[in-house]
């Protein structure tokens, strides 16, 4: 085969790679304008408490559902295999490990990421991110990092909300619609869960919010070709979004199984 029909092919496998090459060049960016100063409390205050309004109730009422759900699996199948005293430690660990931080993440990159994203572009089209950068001031310092803490942050505190909810959700669901034993519930979480087990949650949800908050700031700073794009952009910023917390997710779980061994009886 020539070099000039080798070329095109080659054009081709390699273009779906160059947006995967400018995300992680852009996130690099914005881990490297975290440790510069000045940094933007007033801005980040604000964008807290935006993400904080906009995702707190959302992620409540998804996390019941979730905890109910996965007591309600976990407690057919424990009734099957004779092991229903386990299903406290089950259910509870599958909320506090998976089930809380990957609910909370995905209220606060579809609520606040898409408002993060729909922002940054609308500013990227009214061209106020280039007189930023006219005036010496860089958007990503400026604008960029504020919001992308501000995620990461509100991230692990709704976690902690999520988890404590999903969990007296499962309680209350076990005990009150399965029938099964409060004191066996608290024993099996008591006896199997361990700290690490909350800790690799909230680290979770951290690493979620960043995820998001880098998403969602590159998908707006990328925005062109009017309002449609700045639509084009915050769905985009979505469906990236969901698929690198899910893999991100696999990673992380893989890892911590791994490192932390599991707690015997």
């Amino acid at each position: 085969m020539s070099s000039s029909t080798t070329a095109p092919v080659a054009r081709r496998i390699v273009r779906p790679l160059v947006p995967v090459g400018q995300l992680f060049a852009f996130a690099l960016d914005v881990l490297r304008a975290m440790f510069q100063r000045p940094f933007q409390w007033r801005e980040f205050s604000d964008q807290a408490w935006f993400v904080t309004r906009v995702s707190l109730l959302p992620a409540i009422a998804i996390t019941v559902p979730f905890g109910a759900v996965l007591s309600l699996q976990i407690g057919s199948l424990f009734q099957q295999l004779g092991a229903t005293s386990f299903t406290g430690a089950a259910a509870v660990t599958g909320i506090v490990q998976q089930a809380a931080p990957v609910a909370t993440v995905v209220i606060v990159a579809g609520a606040a990421g898409t408002a993060v994203a729909a922002d940054l572009g609308a500013r990227k089209i009214r061209e106020e991110l280039d007189a930023l950068e006219t005036l010496g001031i860089s958007p990503i310092q400026r604008l960029v990092v504020p919001r992308v803490l501000a995620m990461a942050v509100i991230a692990v505190l709704l976690n902690a909300v999520a988890t404590a909810v999903g969990t007296g959700g499962a309680y209350a669901f076990n005990v009150l619609v399965q029938g099964g034993s409060p004191g066996a519930y608290v024993h099996a979480f008591t006896a199997l869960a361990q700290l690490p087990d909350l800790w690799i949650g909230e680290l979770k949800a951290f690493v979620f919010g960043l995820i998001a908050g880098i998403v969602a700031a590159y998908q707006g700073l990328r925005a062109k070709g009017g309002p449609q794009g700045v639509g084009d952009g915050v769905n985009q910023s979505v469906v990236i979004s969901f698929v690198l917390l899910f893999v991100v997710n696999t990673i992380i779980t893989a890892v911590y199984i791994q490192i932390v061994p599991p707690k015997g009886l």
